[in-house]
């Protein structure tokens, strides 16, 4: 898992997919945190992508750097019901307290990955499973 957590955090932003009914939406993401070996993600519950990520929870993550290498990520998206990890994402991604708070009420909820595979895509190759 600390793999994965490299990669996106070499990375800085990377894609999660969704649905919107029929239609696949992409939306740039960058802030994730381990915890407990795992990796943890944020989104706001005002946010369209959040209901969609509801409706259906199955996603991929992709993330590429600049040498052309990227990485796939695929599972089910669980909601984290632990206050622990919403806080490990404020202290890793504080300014995320300018727009999660009392003042705005916007509301931060984190998630995972549930029957997960993650590769590393080399421009030729083989992929490498890592998780």
């Amino acid at each position: 898992m600390s793999r994965l957590n490299d990669f996106l955090t070499e990375t800085g932003i990377f894609f999660i997919a969704t649905n919107d009914g029929a239609q696949p939406k992409l939306r740039p993401f960058g802030a994730h945190v381990e915890v407990d070996g795992v990796v943890h993600f944020a989104v706001g519950d005002f946010k369209a992508v959040y209901r969609q990520m509801q409706a259906n929870p199955l996603t991929e993550i992709v993330a590429c750097k600049p040498d052309g290498v990227w990485l796939r990520y695929t599972g089910k998206i669980v909601f984290d019901t632990d206050k622990k990890y919403e806080d490990a994402m404020f202290e890793t991604s504080p300014v995320l307290r300018e727009i999660y708070n009392e003042k705005t009420g916007y509301k931060m909820k984190t998630f995972h990955l549930e029957d997960a595979k993650a590769f590393i895509m080399p421009q030729i190759g083989q992929p490498e499973q890592i998780l």
